[in-house]
């Protein structure tokens, strides 16, 4: 099986594929994924192409739709054709983008799978653009390649169709950059106008890298590493492959220099590259059972996702701090911030852990103006509980054991024989390091009760406080006083007032009346603006303010009664750092 892809058209957006099989089945079947691995949506690949023309020994074959992404031949099982163009106008991570700039595009959304022949070895070229101006792109991919010096347009090689999705592409004017982690070559490639000093990112990802490869072991899993970034004006994305990354952000958080220091854009940065990186082996190769092997044909739903999304997301700032890109402060900041977003929201009173990893296809990749009312996050509330379980190891077993160990024991387990892990997986190895049943532990994934995260910490030394907000910049962590008054309702400033973007359930601003989509324009009488907050706190406790509101083109009235404003902003500070050593040191 062999495709053939090339920049056809990049003013039009439009990649050609034509792929050749031999000795086909008859009556042979294709399909394009409807969603790729670690982006749990329903995505529908399938409604990029644009049109397929078959041919079988050079003579034309019907082609017969069977539904949204499949196609059967009238074909006798020879050597048969196919060729197609593939729209790719969506600037993201997940499935393909062309123009004259660049070219991206991940395998599920561009390569028609063969039914039945996926697991028989596949080999792709990859040619360059026709278009004399592109002739001097460059082309990054982890794939195998089988032709052509690195960086170049080429043939390439996969072990079946699941290997061949799985190696994302980059190509255009690429800046590159490579170092060694561990003996195991990795690229740095940025595509986009950007400033950003390549010397500085090899280091600081090379600390990132040589750590995880140590946490879970040598040899890493993967024999070079690539992380690809789209930059961009203001973007934010990743999505994780088994041996290269793709990334989006803005060229801000880049840094500038070899002393530029970590600032919050940089910060985040390398937290997405620790994230996506720690992927290789968590959810890359440790996996649930219901993802061994993928359909990618329809939703494959599991309540693990707290353990793939929410493990890793605690690991992606610890780590960044674990390797000195970042100081204590630096990570008790990230951290507070993960814990505020959860906080911030009544959803985790709603969903449990295991019902937010279920339920990822609908509510959590289809969020909406009261997703923080009904729903949780398995990233961020998946991270606290894996603080909660790293805390509870390392206190009972003074220090002798940690999450670090699970992890290891979840690679040579799962990771490294290919069988799915179970939802009782992780409990059972935390059981026998501490040596005592844990459902006192694990009963959190399906309860909706606040971890007892402050009595742990206490016990490491580390203080954590809850208070009010001081406005929609407040993302927690700094020190603050927090606003005596509250509103609970966030906003943008729009040039009559203030538009209303989502309200938090039993707030002031709910209990007002207003909603998601309203357009605040005046209080008591005055025109609010963007200090309309601030101005609150000028009021005392349990005085009424008439507001008036547009809601679509009708002018509606209530009363904000003022009241206290909710404690859900997290700060943590270091009052023992003799006790914080045995979680941070």
């Amino acid at each position: 099986m062999h495709y053939h892809i090339h920049a056809v058209d990049p003013k039009a957006h439009l990649f050609e594929v034509t792929f050749t099989l031999k000795n086909a089945n008859p009556s042979q079947i294709f399909s394009l994924p409807a969603w790729l691995p670690g982006s749990y949506m329903i995505r529908d690949f399938a409604k990029n192409i644009i049109e397929i023309d078959a041919k079988e020994n050079q003579q034309t074959l019907s082609v017969t739709q069977l539904d949204k992404q499949t196609w059967q031949l009238n074909n006798q099982g020879s050597h048969i054709s196919l060729c197609y163009q593939i729209y790719a106008w969506d600037l993201s991570v997940r499935t393909a983008h062309l123009d004259t700039n660049h070219g991206f595009f991940n395998g599920s959304s561009v390569f028609l799978a063969a039914n039945s022949l996926e697991y028989q070895p596949h080999t792709v070229t990859i040619a360059k653009p026709a278009l004399a101006e592109l002739a001097h792109w460059t082309l990054a991919t982890s794939m195998t390649r089988a032709s052509g010096e690195q960086f170049s347009f080429g043939e390439f090689s996969a072990e079946n169709y699941d290997d061949l999705i799985d190696h994302p592409v980059e190509m255009g004017e690429l800046t590159i950059e490579t170092f060694h982690a561990a003996s195991v070559p990795h690229d740095i490639v940025l595509s986009g106008k950007h400033r950003a000093n390549m010397v500085r990112l090899a280091k600081d990802l090379k600390a990132i890298c040589e750590y995880q490869i140590d946490l879970f072991g040598t040899p890493a899993p993967f024999k070079r590493y690539v992380f690809m970034t789209t930059v961009l004006d203001n973007g934010f994305g990743g999505l994780e492959h088994k041996a290269s990354t793709a990334l989006m952000c803005s060229r801000n958080d880049l840094p500038l220099s070899l002393d530029t220091p970590v600032d919050k854009g940089y910060r985040t940065y390398l937290s997405l590259c620790s994230h996506e990186y720690f992927h290789s082996w968590n959810v890359k190769r440790i996996k649930p059972a219901e993802f061994t092997p993928f359909d990618l044909s329809q939703e494959s739903y599991t309540s693990q996702l707290w353990a793939y999304e929410g493990i890793t997301s605690y690991y992606d700032d610890l780590i960044t701090f674990k390797s000195q890109c970042i100081d204590e402060k630096g990570y008790l900041t990230l951290l507070s911030q993960i814990m505020t977003r959860v906080y911030r929201g009544e959803g985790r009173f709603k969903q449990t852990l295991k019902q937010s990893s279920f339920n990822a296809w609908t509510k959590f990749y289809k969020q909406d103006e009261n997703a923080a009312n009904a729903i949780v996050s398995y990233y961020t509330k998946g991270a606290l509980f894996a603080l909660y379980v790293d805390l509870t190891i390392r206190i009972e077993t003074q220090g002798k054991h940690s999450l670090d160990d699970v992890m290891r024991q979840l690679w040579q387990q799962y990771g490294l024989t290919g069988v799915g892990t179970e939802s009782s997986s992780h409990q059972q190895i935390v059981e026998t390091l501490l040596n005592r049943p844990c459902d006192d532990i694990f009963t959190y994934l399906d309860n909706t009760d606040d971890l007892p995260l402050k009595e742990l910490l206490a016990q490491v030394g580390v203080d954590m406080s809850l208070r009010a907000s001081e406005g929609t910049t407040d993302l927690g962590g700094a020190e603050a006083t927090g606003y005596k008054i509250g509103f609970g309702a966030k906003t943008k400033v729009e040039s009559l007032g203030l538009k209303i973007l989502t309200v938090s359930q039993h707030s002031p601003a709910h209990q007002a009346g207003l909603s998601a989509g309203d357009l605040l324009i005046a209080a008591d009488n005055l025109q609010v603006t963007s200090q309309f907050e601030q101005q609150l706190q000028s009021r005392t406790l349990g005085e009424q303010i008439t507001l008036h509101w547009f809601r679509r083109d009708e002018l509606m009235q209530g009363t904000l009664t003022t009241s206290e404003a909710a404690l859900d902003t997290i700060s943590l500070s270091i009052n023992d750092a003799t006790k914080t050593q045995l979680w941070l040191g």
